[in-house]
């Protein structure tokens, strides 16, 4: 089926016979083959090695994966298909960004070279962002005008600014004493200020229309591994070695607040580990750390199986996820194996090297992002190299020793009333739309109760004729309720030009209305702009 020559594992007939499927574990590979006419049904490729770096688009649908592989890949998030490879980079993908209108993106490599590829005709476009000498870029940012990206260097401690447009380089930012970790721009279109952190334990935030260079230096007690912007730009936050994650104000330079995520990152020992789960903490932290829509929490990621959400005002932690259970993986188990253990000690110990410090510890280091190749026993370490939210804030990735894992909100039962008492039941909704005829009563409180398919029934059987009265009438405590089940609604109903109707009375009603709470709404309109995108292709198709 291929020039490949690699091992296949796997293979399955469809119930009619006429497809078989085949997979190849050493190349990511599954493809789906019709014998009769020999042709491809599908063929889906993931990443040859770990995935390192991902990043969603502005409208939510698609997300960017780079892997150690030096292949970026965009991915629909309605299936889940892989359906374009860019394959120019020779070395690990250290950073991603997309643009704020979504038509290209921006990468960084090992190689050397930053590259803007196309998300029209799908092709690396303009030229390709280089130093003047040799660097090696360990991450990248995009301004949110599109028109400057920046590239932090793993080697030469510099930070490089080159013009989208022209790509001619713009500026070379110095000031930093070890390799840069993370770069990030603020989302609002007025901002100017980029925020870099680095292993030389300093946060610098820097104006890059501003000749002076650094605006702001703030001193950290350890090295930094991630940093991000709130995306009002009023707040910056920034993960260190130490598991701690710390909140600054960009423009005053104070500590807002500070998350302690030591024991949130649990206890887990290697097979190599001499000593317990509790005494190996150094080194576990927050390699990667990403804000919400509305700013009020953050996701954090690192060296652990668990990824953390914490509330920024109230710092606690809100939720744990567990990745994986897979014991194949190392760094997973908080005890010793006693089947592996002999009169002699650990099998896994035999033929161990000498790299461990008096107490017997393995130093692993921030740089250090995979296990030791090189040992007789290896077993892939279980970490989390990147997290995102989605911009509709429905849903959030991760890249991870495991995959590429989403997470989301959608398709589940929720129910979640406001405003309720003994009066509102199904029973009495119903009798006030159908004996007393009163539609908006009905709807709000339906809404007050918060039943899909109470929700649906209702709004179904209100005549068109009344929509925007009732829409005029709404409070504005129930829009946003509305336009979410609304937005959730036009995926698959067939009364998609009703739904219509009342998304435009409710918008012309209540512009006014939502300027004002423009940031909380945010992701209910994201959210709606991508469902009606998707309706809008798939009506395209026939």
């Amino acid at each position: 089926l291929g020039d490949q020559q690699q091992m296949i594992t796997s293979t399955l007939f469809s119930p009619l016979g006429d497809w078989i499927a085949l997979a190849c574990p050493n190349l990511g590979q599954l493809v789906v083959w019709e014998w009769q006419s020999q042709t491809y049904v599908l063929k889906q490729q993931g990443h040859f090695n770990n995935m390192t770096q991902l990043t969603y688009s502005p409208d939510g649908m698609h997300i960017a994966s780079g892997g150690d592989d030096g292949k970026i890949k965009l991915w629909n998030t309605s299936n889940g298909f892989c359906f374009v490879t860019f394959s120019e980079h020779s070395s690990t993908i250290t950073g991603l960004e997309f643009a704020a209108n979504g038509q290209f993106i921006v990468s960084s490599s090992l190689d050397g070279t930053v590259r803007a590829y196309d998300l029209l005709r799908y092709r690396n476009f303009r030229r390709t962002y280089t130093s003047p000498t040799p660097v090696q870029f360990s991450c990248v940012a995009l301004d949110a005008a599109a028109e400057v990206v920046c590239a932090g260097g793993f080697d030469t401690f510099n930070i490089f600014v080159w013009s989208i447009k022209t790509g001619k380089l713009l500026d070379i930012l110095s000031g930093h004493e070890g390799p840069i970790s993370a770069l990030t721009f603020g989302r609002n279109v007025t901002q100017t200020t980029l925020a870099s952190c680095s292993w030389d334990k300093t946060l610098r935030t820097w104006n890059l229309f501003d000749s002076q260079g650094a605006r702001e230096t703030f001193t950290l007690s350890t090295d930094a591994l991630s940093c991000a912007f709130r995306p009002d730009g009023q707040q910056i936050a920034v993960s260190t070695v130490d598991a701690q994650i710390l909140f600054f104000h960009p423009e005053t330079g104070q500590q807002m607040a500070s998350i302690e995520g030591k024991h949130d990152l649990g206890y887990a020992r290697k097979e190599t580990d001499k000593v317990t789960g509790k005494k190996l903490t150094f080194g576990r932290a927050y390699r990667s750390i990403s804000y919400t829509l509305d700013g009020n929490y953050i996701l954090a990621g690192g060296r652990s199986k668990y990824i953390s959400l914490y509330n920024v005002q109230e710092q606690i932690l809100v939720k744990r996820f567990e990745i994986t259970c897979n014991k194949s993986f190392d760094g997973l188990n908080e005890y010793l194996n006693r089947r592996k253990m002999t009169e002699f000690g650990s099998l896994a110990l035999i033929d161990m090297g000498q790299d461990e410090d008096e107490n017997g510890k393995n130093i692993r280091l921030p740089g250090v992002r995979k296990g030791d190749h090189s040992s007789r026993h290896f077993k892939p370490e279980i970490l989390v190299t990147c997290v995102r939210f989605s911009p509709t804030g429905r849903a959030w990735a991760a890249c991870t020793t495991e995959g590429l894992l989403i997470y989301s909100i959608d398709n589940t039962a929720m129910f979640d009333p406001i405003d309720l008492n003994e009066t509102i039941t199904p029973l009495s909704i119903r009798q006030t739309l159908y004996d007393k005829n009163d539609s908006y009563m009905a709807l709000l409180m339906a809404l007050k109760l918060n039943e899909k398919s109470l929700i649906t029934e209702i709004i179904e059987n209100i005549d068109a004729n009344k929509v925007e009265h009732i829409c005029r009438s709404l409070p504005l405590l129930y829009v946003e309720r509305l336009l979410n089940f609304i937005s959730e609604q036009i995926q698959h109903s067939r009364h998609f030009a009703f739904y219509l109707s009342w998304i435009y009375n409710i918008l012309m009603h209540h512009t006014n209305n939502l300027k004002p709470n423009s940031t909380k709404i945010l992701t209910t309109l994201c959210n709606l702009e991508k469902n009606l995108t998707l309706k809008h292709d798939s009506l395209g198709k026939m």
